[in-house]
């Protein structure tokens, strides 16, 4: 599967993706031919970069047997030779085959980090105050790099918003003390609130009486919806699927638990964990 950012480098291309495209990208011309082995190791290893930034890297690849005047143009003695493209002049490149690390350390100095355009997505989402639409975003942009504190900061106040406290907690509780900056008083101040409104008289009411009637699946189901109204999700799902397991048909609760389970951001893992439970139910 050939990304749309891969192309195959001509005389009649020449013109337009060196100095065109590589005002607007990062280019990455790969000279290679059909009778050097070490040119087929490489440019699975340079397509699978290329698949990595689909925004802003061109992958050029020069067939050196079919277009000799291009090679010529740069003077090319060894193959495989790699070259990095920008505005429209070499800036950096190498010959032979280098490790994946070594050229995305390479590439790395020139191109955004793969994270950035989540991050940006997230951002966007967040000052509309969507925090469901960003919390794929910036979920992805976490597990690209959890190194990165910009990453973990925004996916922990998605994972606040989102109810999601537990998993909040622990992640907050990870960030080091040089770290630590006004973000972190924010969302420890904003995990303390949270749990305070997520602890009313009404839920420890329900739940004192739905540990004297075990029996009692409405007051599960009350209790239940009233953990979904201070974002107690997980909580909400668990009893839920004890009532289902118990009598599937039981009132609204099949209705309430897939209304939960649908409500959640995409990309929550209890979003699919608890759809498998349900259907399995079902089936």
């Amino acid at each position: 599967m050939m990304s749309n950012n891969i192309v195959d480098l001509t005389v009649e291309n020449f013109q337009q993706v060196i100095l065109e495209t590589s005002r607007e990208k990062l280019v990455l011309i790969d000279f290679w031919a059909e009778w050097c082995e070490p040119c087929k190791d490489l440019m699975p290893i340079l397509e699978k970069i290329a698949g990595d930034y689909p925004d802003t890297l061109l992958l050029a690849k020069v067939d050196c047997e079919r277009q000799q005047e291009v090679a010529a143009q740069f003077g090319i003695r060894n193959l495989p030779t790699v070259m990095v493209v920008k505005d429209a002049q070499p800036i950096d490149g190498f010959a032979g085959v280098q490790p994946e690390s070594e050229i995305r350390a390479m590439l790395a100095k020139y191109l955004p980090a793969p994270e950035d355009e989540y991050l940006q997505k997230a951002s966007e989402c967040l000052s509309e105050g969507d925090y469901a639409g960003a919390f794929p975003f910036a979920k992805q942009a976490y597990e690209i790099n959890p190194d990165n504190i910009d990453s973990k900061y925004l996916y922990i106040d998605c994972l606040i918003e989102t109810g999601a406290l537990p998993q909040a907690k622990t992640l907050l509780g990870e960030i080091k003390m040089v770290d630590q900056d006004q973000r972190y008083q924010t969302l420890q101040g904003k995990i303390e609130l949270a749990e305070q409104a997520a602890d009313t008289p009404e839920i420890r009411a329900l739940f004192e009486q739905a540990e004297a009637e075990p029996d009692n699946l409405q007051v599960k189901v009350d209790l239940a919806v009233a953990l979904y109204q201070v974002q107690r999700s997980e909580e909400a799902l668990e009893l839920l699927y004890s009532v289902l397991l118990k009598d599937f048909g039981f009132g609204e609760a099949k209705k309430f638990m897939l209304d939960v389970i649908n409500a959640l951001p995409d990309g929550d893992a209890l979003k699919s964990t608890y759809r498998r439970k349900v259907y399995s139910l079902m089936y």
